[in-house]
């Protein structure tokens, strides 16, 4: 295998075959890789149960939200908050909501308007309801909402809320996130919603790269920075108060650091060479980076601060996109050339107990779930010159170096990222015809495309 260095041309990274500022030229491929295409039904159903996915789902009614008052705001509060609503329990993944065509006559906004047997019956034949009421008085908005068991007649009420906040769509679009959340975490096993959870990326819709957020559901799309140059690799700290990523100062490639508390850029230490793909630890309290400072691209652990830069790979061929296991804290992934074409490995978080987690074609871009228990990457399982498939997104046990293929819809798909729930991922795709960032559940199914303006990729989903 060659490796070919690119000092004098500053280009965005390829999502297949750049890293940093470096690329691989394939000779050849490697040897196979352990496999389960032999049992395709038992592997999705093994990787179902594994993310939490595949039990049966929670049949929910989700009736609108009666207007309280006669305030003449209220129609528009009662659209954006219905709507926000009805596509967060649909995007949770846990849920079978009932079509409003089965819905009995007749509004609920109150427990006292609830027929029990009009519900928990056929047509409907829900479990589950949620229900409420909405009204603008003076420059506020209140919204009260109910959970009920309607197969517990004796005993329906699961949950009871009111929220206040201004009388604007934004607010009823928060509250509307904030009780799904709250639906979500009691019917689906005490894991939190990810209604509330943001997205951050690399935009080029400005004309240049700069690190831009979303929300989950892709929403209120905004720009972070505004620095003029290429920034690369966003990765938010565990309690989203800075956001790490790379960008390219004029003399190299830094790790820059953005503070949400301050709204500006932070002083972070300037390393020399080429620095990329930073990466929390799950306590915040270390970043794992690459850097070329010694020539080759290695993988170093520097203090949130910057201070104590360390290395822990020392090998021929570049070593680049570390990620931390989210549950332990004492490993972390990454891409190693080393053996050729990139490949994902694992080691303990001081550079010891190094395994190959693939060995053959080519492997980028691992993200390891929250729950420590899988990595999700990009792999090109044939690569060459006429050799089928493509780059798609699998999934792999970490114990038992078993996967699932999760995209089959052609295209470049790369750069996954977890939602905190564990049960969600992002990733970027060209599969429209420009790259863009999409989201689909942890099976593989329900894939959305997020964004649609300009050039969009390497998503990074937030802790919480």
């Amino acid at each position: 295998m060659n490796l070919v260095f690119r000092r004098n041309t500053i280009r965005s990274i390829h999502p297949m075959i750049r890293f940093s500022r470096l690329y691989f030229h394939p000779a050849s491929l490697l040897g196979a890789l352990l496999f389960l295409s032999a049992l395709p039904g038992l592997a999705q159903d093994w990787i179902k149960t594994g993310t939490g996915l595949g039990v049966e789902r929670v049949r929910i009614a989700v009736p609108e939200f009666k207007a309280a008052n006669a305030d003449p705001r209220n129609g528009e509060l009662l659209k954006t908050f219905n709507d926000t609503l009805w596509n967060d329990l649909a995007n949770a993944g846990i849920f079978d909501l009932v079509s409003k065509s089965f819905y009995p006559l007749g509004q609920v906004g109150s427990p006292s308007d609830v027929k029990f047997e009009t519900w928990n019956a056929p047509p409907p034949n829900a479990a589950m309801l949620a229900f409420g009421n909405l009204g603008a008085a003076a420059n506020n908005v209140t919204v009260q909402g109910w959970l009920d068991d309607v197969k517990n007649v004796s005993s329906p009420q699961v949950l009871a809320k009111q929220y206040s906040d201004s009388a604007t769509t934004q607010a009823a679009r928060t509250i509307a996130h904030k009780f799904a959340d709250e639906i979500i975490f009691r019917l689906g096993g005490g894991i939190n919603g990810i209604a509330e959870t943001q997205i951050f990326y690399v935009s080029a819709r400005g004309g240049r790269k700069e690190i831009w957020a979303m929300d989950y559901d892709g929403a209120s799309q905004h720009p972070v920075t505004t620095l003029g140059t290429i920034s690369l690799s966003p990765h938010i700290s565990p309690d989203g108060s800075r956001l790490a990523f790379s960008s390219f100062t004029g003399s190299g490639w830094e790790i820059r650091m953005f503070s949400f508390d301050l709204n500006r850029l932070v002083s972070f230490p300037r390393f020399g060479a080429s620095n990329l793909s930073p990466s929390w630890a799950p306590d915040g309290s270390r970043l794992a980076l690459s850097s070329s400072r010694s020539g080759d691209p290695e993988i170093y652990i520097v203090d949130q601060s910057g201070a104590n830069l360390r290395r822990i790979t020392n090998s021929r061929g570049p070593d680049v996109s570390p990620v931390w296991n989210r549950k332990t804290a004492s490993e972390i992934a990454w891409v190693s050339g080393r053996s050729g074409l990139p490949q994902i490995y694992i080691m303990g978080s001081d550079g010891t107990n190094v395994q190959a987690m693939t060995d053959q074609g080519y492997a980028v871009s691992p993200a390891w779930s929250p729950n420590g228990q899988f990595l999700v990457f990009s792999w090109m399982r044939h690569y060459g010159p006429g050799a089928p498939g493509a780059q798609d997104i699998y999934i792999m046990d970490v114990a038992s170096k078993q996967w699932v293929q999760l995209t089959h819809d052609g295209g470049r798909n790369d750069f996954p990222s977890w939602a905190p729930d564990n049960r969600h991922i992002v990733f970027q795709s060209n599969r429209s015809g420009s790259l863009q960032i999409w989201s689909m559940l942890a099976d593989g199914s329900n894939q959305k495309q997020l964004t649609t303006s300009g050039s969009n990729s390497e998503p990074d989903w937030s802790w919480k």
